[in-house]
């Protein structure tokens, strides 16, 4: 996770439009359609390996699989303006991006404007700064301080505010958990949830109880299997990309999740691949949910 976290803050260069390669000339496949009542997305931290090297042509590739959302995780050397007229000019459109606490407490008006601009509603949070090992009760309700706060910010310029549970809030806590704890802090109406089936469940956490207990604050899902037969400590937040597998194939009881994400009024599904293959599991995820029948 440690690339991941300095990832937000070391993608912010600008570049020019000219760095926008032509894409191909060609009709897109239809939007990905399943039976869970809103959208199959992608999480474009999937594609970190390619995305750095080739924006505009990742992004045509993505499509291609039949993807029209997407969520941000950083701007990949470009500017925000740049970024978004490469989603358009692939056909894909941003309604959430991940941005990290320090830029958002630093400079949420610019934070704020930046989500904007990629055209996101939905603004999330994916880590609490914490040392290793040192997620504590009162790393938590400082948190939980500051996330009221910046969701007010972001409720009165017209965004949603949300968090990104990592694995490593699901220990033990005054509260029940540490999750627990934080969600206790929280506004609801400043601050929904992201839920990563696959770190929920890393964690030590029920994937779809978890998502029933916070129903109508869960906006927005992350979409992830974890291989059969692992465990794991309870509050892990570490795991080898290779536990990550296709959806449909691994421990996850998909059904269960995904009945209680509609219950709860998830909005968009996102399919967010960790592993070192994203273009190989990818398809077959996509393949999963489309004939999902619940």
């Amino acid at each position: 996770m440690t690339s991941r976290r300095s990832f937000f803050t070391t993608l912010t260069a600008g570049l020019g439009i000219a760095a926008l390669k032509p894409r191909l000339a060609h009709a897109a496949p239809a939007e990905v359609k399943t039976v869970l009542g809103g959208p199959i997305g992608l999480q474009l931290w999937s594609l970190r390996a390619d995305m750095p090297k080739d924006v505009p042509g990742t992004l045509a590739r993505a499509r291609e699989l039949g993807i029209v959302e997407v969520e941000g995780a950083g701007l990949w050397n470009l500017d925000a303006a740049v970024f978004r007229a490469a989603l358009d000019k692939a056909g894909l459109r941003c309604r959430s991006a991940h941005i990290g606490l320090e830029q958002l407490q630093k400079d949420a008006a610019g934070a704020f404007k930046e989500a904007k601009a990629l055209g996101a509603k939905h603004v999330i949070t994916p880590w609490i700064p914490h040392d290793k090992g040192q997620f504590s009760r009162e790393v938590v309700l400082k948190a939980a301080e500051a996330f009221n706060r910046i969701g007010k910010q972001a409720q009165e310029e017209g965004l949603s505010y949300g968090y990104h549970p990592h694995g490593y809030e699901f220990v033990a806590s005054t509260e029940g958990t540490l999750f627990d704890t934080l969600a206790r802090n929280t506004d609801p109406k400043l601050l929904g949830f992201e839920i990563d089936v696959f770190w929920a469940k890393a964690g030590g956490a029920d994937p779809a109880a978890l998502i029933a207990a916070h129903a109508r604050r869960v906006p927005l899902l992350h979409v992830k299997d974890m291989a059969k037969g692992l465990t794991f400590p309870a509050g892990t937040s570490e795991a080898p990309g290779e536990t990550n597998v296709p959806v449909g194939t691994g421990q996850i009881d998909w059904p269960a999740v995904f009945r209680a994400a509609k219950a709860s009024g998830v909005e968009v599904y996102y399919l967010e691949d960790e592993s070192p293959k994203p273009w190989e599991q990818l398809p077959q995820s996509i393949g999963y949910l489309a004939s999902l029948k619940l």
